[in-house]
């Protein structure tokens, strides 16, 4: 017999079913055929590594400000040389 594939969708599902503990792990387990120690394993993973899903969050969230920044310092320093550029031509034309 071939073993069963969870998509990452349905293994979200079942863990998130044992950490609120409405039911046991065996009785998630049994309904959706697989091994209690699957499931066990599955949930001290998620458990663990649950604190990533915010690190990577605040990374992407510095990343976007820091390149948010630095387009508008780009084009805060295209101003002042248009600024510029602009007033030598009113200078240099009479007005």
């Amino acid at each position: 017999m071939a073993r069963q594939q969870h998509s990452p969708k349905e293994k979200s599902k079942l863990v998130l079913e044992a950490i609120r503990g409405e039911r046991t792990i065996n009785e998630i387990a049994a309904e959706n055929n697989i091994h209690p120690n699957i499931l066990s394993k599955w949930k001290r993973e998620a458990e663990s590594q649950l604190y990533t899903l915010f690190q990577d969050n605040l990374s992407k969230e510095r990343r976007a400000q820091k390149a948010h920044e630095s387009e508008i310092n780009d084009l805060y320093a295209q101003i002042d040389k248009l600024t510029t550029q602009n007033e030598w031509l009113k200078k240099k034309s009479g007005f």
